[in-house]
């Protein structure tokens, strides 16, 4: 009896949890970062417009919103380098640094090309950051700890998804679009402080990983690792000159769109499965249908609001609960093809989840015309947010079905940067049809409509190509 009461026990006990002496300071600091990193970046997209209003910069405000996805695209890559030679520690403390130093700059801008550049900054750090935070939790928590506190990261999203839009409206309408990045930079600065603590000092029972300092890579494998950073330098360029050449019809311009496009199919092909763009049956089709359904998506959470708040003149706090109806009812309809349709084939709730994105955009195209309510428009937000919570876990699945497990984490990868690719053409191509209408001499809503009703092509063709990413 003696011994049985001496046995250790199991791992991952009460005496043993996140919570347990030894990583309560890691615990409470990475679940704080993540709620005011969800809480910023969830209260800083509704505030974009009225600050693109306000700086006399409607036209620009592609790149606005595009450069963050490009920038985030490079750091994602950057980070993930980085973290594998020398740990997470520093890339992630330095993303943290930088989003404060970032939401800085946003509210201090004195021109739209200072708020883009904050918006590009802010993009390369929260890259940064989402690819180190997991290596981080693996570093500073043995194993059996690792899936409790995954999940504490993922919850610790759902009260800003909640909170963050509406509050931001709030501040918006009732004080200034600039209060909103000046509050969340105080808010973030002593989190990112004790973070970069934090992490200079490894928790007890953290699994061996990289040092923290330059590792003692061989020359092959440095050269090896080259290669892909060169990639998403190049993507994140051609994005960015891409989004800039299609907010005005010059020749100027034109010459960025011609070099941002050839960097994009230059390049991003390197980075993807190959019959990709043609639809290849299987995994090419699925990482192809992640694309276009966020990128449907990403252009009419940017532009729906950047048409309430200029032309309908709806108030900021009516944006952001369309913001935070659209988190609650994406993670909702996630949940009900996870549980009560998990007998249905994944690639036909793909469609399904497709013509219910069709029927968002006819929403924001009707919005567009002048006798019906603004609601009408906002109402496609949600709308959408439903369709990408049915079909976007399904994508996931299908991906991952047709991925031997040694590769699953490059099927990752590729499906993480085509839907970065995705947001920025689709939002580069809605822009340009845009901005083409009014220099064109068309009124402002008569150019939303064009712009929203080419977003019925993307949608219509998931909903079309679904089939082809169906496991056998």
């Amino acid at each position: 009896m003696a011994e049985k009461q001496a046995a250790p026990e199991p791992a991952g006990t009460t005496e043993d949890g996140i919570f347990a002496p030894p990583y309560l300071a890691a615990t409470l600091t990475f679940a704080v970062v993540m709620f005011l990193t969800g809480f910023a970046a969830l209260a800083v997209v509704p505030t974009l417009p009225t600050a693109a209003r306000d700086l006399d910069g409607v036209s620009l405000f592609s790149v606005v919103a595009g450069c963050f996805v490009a920038a985030s695209l490079f750091g994602g890559v950057l980070g993930g380098h980085w973290a594998d030679r020398a740990g997470a520690r520093r890339p992630l403390a330095l993303g943290m640094v930088l989003s404060v130093l970032t939401l800085l700059v946003s509210a201090s801008s004195v021109s739209v090309w200072q708020l883009a550049a904050g918006r590009f900054v802010d993009g390369l750090a929260a890259g940064m950051v989402a690819v180190s935070v997991t290596t981080a939790i693996g570093q500073a928590y043995p194993e059996h700890l690792r899936p409790r506190m995954l999940a504490m990261m993922s919850a610790s999203w759902v009260i800003p998804s909640l909170v963050g839009p509406p509050l931001a409206g709030l501040v918006v309408q009732w004080w200034s679009w600039r209060a909103v990045f000046y509050g969340l930079a105080a808010l973030t600065a002593l989190p990112a402080v004790a973070l970069v603590v934090v992490l200079r000092r490894p928790a007890p029972g953290a699994a061996d990983g990289p040092a923290d300092g330059p590792a003692d890579a061989p020359p092959a494998a440095e050269r090896a690792a080259r290669p892909p950073l060169l990639i998403a330098a190049m993507l994140s360029l051609g994005a960015a000159l891409g989004q800039y050449g299609v907010s005005d019809w010059d020749l100027r311009h034109l010459a960025f769109v011609a070099v941002g496009l050839a960097l994009l199919v230059g390049f991003a092909p390197r980075l993807l499965p190959r019959g990709t763009w043609r639809s290849a049956r299987g995994l090419p089709t699925a990482v192809l249908l992640r694309g276009l359904t966020s990128g449907t998506y990403f252009t009419i959470e940017a532009l729906v609001p950047l048409m309430l708040i200029t032309e309908r003149r709806v108030a900021a706090i009516v944006v952001g609960v369309a913001f935070t109806a659209s988190a609650v009812l994406w993670a909702g309809a996630s949940w009900v093809q996870g549980k009560a349709l998990q007998h249905v084939a994944r690639h036909r709730l793909v469609t399904a989840g497709a013509l219910i994105m069709t029927a968002s955009v006819a929403l924001a195209v009707a919005g567009c015309f002048g006798g019906l309510p603004p609601v009408t428009a906002t109402a496609a937000m949600p709308l959408s947010a439903v369709g990408m919570g049915l079909l976007d876990p399904c994508v996931t699945v299908l991906s991952l079905r047709h991925s031997p497990p040694q590769r699953q984490g490059h099927t990752t990868s590729a499906m993480q940067t085509n839907m970065n690719l995705g947001q920025v053409v689709v939002l580069a191509l809605a822009s340009a049809v845009l901005n083409a209408c009014l220099a064109a001499g068309a009124t402002p809503l008569g150019g939303y409509r064009l712009a929203f009703a080419l977003l019925l092509l993307p949608t219509l063709l998931v909903a079309l190509l679904a089939v082809r990413a169906r496991g056998d």
